[in-house]
């Protein structure tokens, strides 16, 4: 499955590989690109709300875009800084509310897809999802390498949230919807459980090795 979502990704990468050609020759400032890829994403989840499934789908996918851009514009241009982290992966946060927040809202709201069920997976996924963020970051402060750890990474989520809604919207009375809700909902807690593991064995102590009969034997008595 991993080399899969690689292909894809590689496939992808190429693509917008003129954009990123443009606004490195302009000089567009990351923080900018991680500034406006979250404006759209904060749009898309107030459209979901609104049941505009298709709409807001079309939109995340244009964050997609700012998500990877800005990340390869510091690299190529050398304006990498812990700032530029620490801000992607706040606004990161807000986007992350704005979108479930807003699908969990559209189900509550909703004339004809009302769900508390619904609600609750909702409610579901945005908890995993921060607990995806939070368990991230106190390992690297504790020095713990998370890259790649987890089934459902930023990525992804973004992936899964737009492409599907994008194409399929309401369709089959919102069963696709609900399936990739939910769907998001069960791999953002299997990710939580994987990061919280890995970090788990990386901090527990190495047990020394147990010594040899050599060892406990007492000086002076051969080992049988």
């Amino acid at each position: 499955m991993r080399s899969v979502w690689e292909s894809i990704k590689a496939v992808y990468l190429r693509a917008i590989e003129p954009f990123i050609g443009f606004l490195v020759r302009h000089q567009v400032s990351p923080n900018t690109l991680t500034t406006i890829g979250t404006l759209f994403s904060c749009a898309a989840g107030l459209v979901f709300a609104t049941g505009h499934i298709r709409t807001a789908g079309w939109l995340l996918g244009i964050t997609a875009v700012f998500d990877l851009a800005d990340g390869m514009v510091a690299r190529r241009t050398n304006r990498s800084s812990p700032f530029g982290a620490f801000y992607d992966s706040t606004l990161d946060r807000i986007a992350d509310g704005f979108l479930l927040g807003g699908l969990t809202f559209f189900f509550a709201s909703s004339t004809w897809h009302r769900s508390l069920p619904m609600v609750a997976v909702g409610l579901v996924g945005m908890i995993a999802t921060f607990i995806i963020s939070y368990t991230r970051s106190r390992a690297e402060a504790l020095g713990i390498d998370m890259k790649g750890v987890g089934m459902m990474e930023r990525a992804e989520r973004i992936v899964l949230l737009s492409a599907p809604q994008a194409l399929f919207g309401l369709a089959l009375d919102g069963l696709v919807l609900r399936f990739i809700l939910s769907l998001l909902a069960a791999t953002s807690i299997v990710t939580a459980v994987q990061r919280i593991s890995h970090v788990r064995r990386a901090t527990q102590p190495v047990k020394p090795s147990s010594a040899s009969a050599e060892d406990k034997a007492p000086v002076g008595f051969p080992v049988p």
